[in-house]
């Protein structure tokens, strides 16, 4: 059977769908359209989800490829209760989503990048982002955003 796990839910592929691109299997198939279509060239980064831990370019991946694979959305980042995750509320707070395309995949690149840096410099945010791009604030509110979420998720697990 083809399944691959969603945002913690197990979802049936079909034959047919098998040579979709991820990014358009999660979009059409599924209506999780934070998941954004920005260049399908693998380029831009707005498509940007979790697969097994890394970030990745859904625009690239066919769903054959990902077949039993944890993917995570930025849809499957909030919480149960309806609750941001924190750096999505740091997104909003540091001003870092304006036109909001590309901050569905900065928040994925920053999640990943994150839970092996815990406690990053300015520096190492600008460089881990880099790949991916945004045409309106600059990057100043994003490396402001990421840089609030590392205090508040170092905060909150201090506090646990």
């Amino acid at each position: 059977m083809n399944t691959v796990t969603i945002n913690r839910k197990q979802v049936t592929v079909a034959e047919a769908d098998l040579e979709v691109s991820l990014m358009r299997f999660l979009r059409e198939r599924l209506d999780l359209t934070g998941t954004k279509n920005g260049c399908e060239k693998g380029i831009c980064g707005a498509c940007t989800v979790v697969v097994n831990g890394a970030f990745r370019r859904s625009c690239q991946l066919k769903m054959a490829s990902v077949l039993g694979a944890e993917i995570l959305t930025i849809e499957g980042l909030e919480k149960e209760d309806g609750t941001l995750h924190p750096i999505q509320q740091a997104f909003i707070d540091a001003g870092a989503i304006q036109c909001g395309y590309c901050t569905p995949g900065m928040v994925m690149r920053a999640y990943v990048f994150l839970a092996k840096n815990p406690h990053p410099s300015r520096e190492k945010i600008r460089k881990a982002l880099s790949s991916n791009l945004c045409r309106c604030t600059g990057y100043q509110q994003i490396v402001d955003a990421v840089e609030l979420a590392a205090r508040r998720m170092g905060a909150a697990k201090e506090e646990g």
